[in-house]
């Protein structure tokens, strides 16, 4: 199954595993909470999707790459004690706590959760060594006589031998002990993330038109070859920065991230090219609805892979006005529902304080991206501002009471509600620019229905297009997808024919 698929298998496991009865015990008992097993290919995306499933279910996370570690650490350190057993004093060897399980517990006590996730990376490649007591903490949920306290779900995620050399398989009794998932990459399905993530157009646009060069591992001659989802993310980053200190992106560059030198040549090459249609085409002046003759007829004689860069660079500077919209919009909200409280409260500052301590609360637990983070850490300056404009006003010196305060933040409000507006008017013109210029250059083609699906795939987008109609929008959305849709099912009756036919041969 895809990334996604998984997932949501793991989250939908998680909260079966923490169900609880009217006595506050577990319906599913420790002991038949199957760890789960992730299986797939490096680099599509397994450690991140336990960072967002811990986050989204509010409990811990505590991780572990488990080649890192020495039998002694996992299970702990030897240590004599003295014991009597029938009468006689012995001597026996104890073990100290394991250190994974004392991260556990640090992890309860530094952020107050008493449920969560151990997750174990590479769990397969454990060295000879340590193999016993992996069988024996995936079959008894135990480093050494220390036990996984309950309410936390154990996550192990492993290459499959194709990937790595030192898989060591698991035996059947071990298997029918877990809950396994086998992920495989998917390209569609990261582009959704790709788009969150805010990964680069340029890589982007190359994908939709290479889609075979997103994931690649090949043994060659010269020894393997590889492309991964998480080395395009990692260049989309240095891009980025790369575009500001005025450096490029050549194929040497490229290959320390794309280690096949086939695909970081060509899209080395690509991006090239993607800068001078950037600039021949005057991306910018096409989303302000400045246009001339020549660039349509340039678009006309314009090879396959030219008129479909367009259409993503343009669908790449829409996405910057889509989340703009977004980030004020979700700014906006919030600000709302704490004015709200605060109009409840009658007091701004504990409002203020709430929100710090709540902010701290979170950033300890983990469960901020830099977004949410950035988002809360906003609303905060905001309502400060509100605040401190406040006490300098004319009223507040004069001792003005709660309602002339009240109707004060009220107006500083809606200078947050007209910016909205303005960042909402300006992402619509940009759209309807665009919607005109692809009508004029292509009309209803499969350029309109590319851009159509990337609008339909873009989450920032899509709930842009909730939120405001665009006539433009629901004009082709409707025609040009629901052709492609007949286009789809007449084909797959095609292939259903044939196989009938083949079969009956």
């Amino acid at each position: 199954m895809h990334i996604k698929r998984a997932k949501q298998e793991i989250r939908d496991s998680i909260e079966a595993y923490l169900q609880k009865d009217a006595d506050g015990h577990y319906l599913i008992p420790s002991i038949r909470q199957r760890p789960i097993l992730l299986m797939g290919p490096p680099g599509i995306g397994k450690t991140q999707i336990m960072e967002q499933v811990a986050r989204e279910c509010g409990i811990g996370l505590v991780s572990y790459t488990i080649t890192h570690h020495t039998r002694q650490s996992a299970v702990g350190l030897p240590f004599i004690r003295e014991r009597s057993y029938g009468g006689e004093v012995c001597s026996v060897t104890e073990y100290t706590m394991s250190e994974i399980i004392a991260s556990v517990y640090e992890k309860m006590e530094e952020t107050g959760l008493k449920e969560g996730i151990l997750f174990l990376d590479e769990i397969n490649c454990v060295s000879e060594t340590l193999a016993p007591t992996m069988l024996q903490f995936l079959q008894c949920k135990m480093f050494g006589n220390h036990k996984v306290p309950e309410g936390w779900i154990i996550v192990a995620a492993g290459n499959p031998p194709e990937y790595n050399k030192s898989v060591r398989e698991f035996d059947i009794v071990t298997l029918d002990r877990l809950k396994r998932i086998d992920i495989e990459e998917n390209y569609d399905v990261w582009r959704e993330y790709a788009y969150e993530a805010q990964i680069d157009p340029a890589i982007l646009a190359y994908l939709e038109i290479r889609k075979d060069h997103f994931y690649r591992v090949e043994n060659t001659v010269d020894g393997k070859q590889f492309v991964t989802a998480r080395g395009w993310e990692d260049l989309s980053e240095l891009l980025r920065v790369y575009r500001m200190l005025g450096k490029k992106v050549d194929r040497e560059v490229a290959h320390q991230y794309l280690q096949n030198w086939e695909i970081a040549k060509e899209f080395a090459n690509y991006l090239e090219l993607y800068e001078k249609y950037k600039k021949d085409y005057g991306l910018e002046k096409i989303v302000q609805g400045i246009y001339g003759e020549d660039v349509l007829e340039k678009l006309k004689f314009a090879a396959f892979d030219e008129r479909f860069s367009i259409v993503g660079m343009l669908n790449g500077k829409l996405a910057e006005y889509f989340r703009a919209y977004q980030e004020e919009d979700a700014r906006t909200e919030r600000l709302f529902a704490e004015l709200k409280v605060y109009k409840e409260e009658h007091s701004l500052s504990a409002v203020i304080e709430r929100l710090r301590a709540e902010l701290a609360s979170k950033k300890k637990a983990g469960f901020l991206t830099g977004a949410m983070e950035k988002l809360e850490t906003s609303v905060i300056t905001e309502l400060e501002s509100y605040e401190q404009r406040w006490k300098l006003t004319e009223a507040a010196a004069k001792g003005a009471g709660w309602d002339e305060e009240f109707a004060f933040v009220k107006e500083a409000f809606s200078g947050q509600v007209e910016k909205r507006q303005t960042v909402t008017d300006q992402a619509m013109e940009a759209l309807e620019n665009t919607f005109r210029f692809l009508e004029d250059a292509f009309g209803e083609s499969q350029e309109m229905a590319a851009f159509l699906a990337e609008l339909n795939t873009n989450g920032d987008s899509i709930r842009f297009l909730r939120d405001n109609d665009c006539p433009y929008f629901y004009k082709y959305n409707k025609g040009l997808l629901f052709d492609e849709r007949q286009k789809e099912i007449l084909t797959e009756m095609e292939n259903l024919e044939k196989s009938i036919d083949t079969s009956a041969l």
